[in-house]
C-alpha cells in the first residue's frame, strides 16, 4: 500500500456501515437490488452489505477500500484492485446482470481496476473524487500494472465527466441485464487511462 496522509486512511471494519452506503451510491442501486436477493430471514438489503464490506476477502471488503475522513467518519471511498493478465473464464454460471462487466473488465487485463469511487452527497464537487484517482495511479505504478480502467453506467454523466477529466478515455461498452433493478442507464461504459 502506498502511504496516505489526511484525509486519506485505510478503511476499518467499523467504516463498514459508510462503505455499504457509498457502494450503493456508486451503483445506483445496484448493490441494493443484489443484496435484497441475498438476505436471510429478518435482514435488510443494507444489513447484507454492511456484512459484506465487513468481510475479511472478497473484492467488496473494507480490506480493499481506501476512505476520505474528515474527522467524523468515511465521507468518500476508493475500492479499487489490480485486475490479472489473463481474461476471466465466463462461465454458464455467472448470472446475466453480471456477463456484461466481465466482458469489460477482460478487455482491460493488467489494469488497476478502480471498482467503486464514491462520496456522500454533501462531500461531491469538492475535489475528493480527483484525490481518490490520482490515489488509484500511484497504486497502479506500485502494483506495475499497465494502466488505470473503471466501468460505468452510460446514465451517471457526473462520474463519467469526472474520470474523463483525469484521462480516462472510452474503450467499450456493453448493454446492460437490468432484470427488475432499475437505472438511467443502458449500457455499461469501460474508460481506460
Amino acid at each position: 500500500m502506498i502511504p496516505l496522509s489526511s484525509p486519506f486512511r485505510p478503511a476499518r471494519i467499523d467504516d463498514a456501515p459508510a462503505l455499504a452506503d457509498l457502494v450503493d451510491f456508486a451503483g445506483e442501486g445496484l448493490p441494493c437490488y443484489l443484496w435484497a436477493k441475498m438476505a436471510q430471514p429478518g435482514e435488510t438489503a443494507m444489513d447484507v452489505g454492511r456484512r459484506r464490506a465487513a468481510r475479511e476477502e472478497g473484492a467488496f471488503s473494507y480490506r480493499n477500500a481506501v476512505v476520505a475522513d474528515l474527522g467524523a467518519g468515511a465521507v468518500a471511498m476508493l475500492v479499487g484492485y489490480p485486475i490479472g493478465d489473463t481474461p476471466e473464464p465466463i462461465g454458464a454460471d455467472l448470472p446475466a446482470m453480471f456477463v456484461p462487466m466481465q466482458e469489460l473488465e477482460n478487455l482491460a487485463c493488467g489494469t488497476w481496476y478502480v471498482n467503486v469511487l464514491a462520496a456522500y452527497p454533501e462531500h461531491r464537487n469538492c475535489g475528493l473524487g480527483g484525490q481518490m484517482l490520482d490515489l488509484a495511479e500511484q497504486w497502479m505504478h506500485a502494483t506495475g500494472r499497465s494502466g488505470l480502467s473503471v466501468i460505468v453506467s452510460d446514465g451517471n454523466h457526473g462520474a463519467r465527466r469526472l474520470y474523463e477529466r483525469h484521462g480516462y478515455r472510452f474503450r467499450a461498452q456493453r448493454p446492460m441485464v437490468k432484470e427488475e433493478w432499475e437505472s438511467r442507464g443502458t449500457n455499461w461504459v469501460l474508460l481506460t487511462k
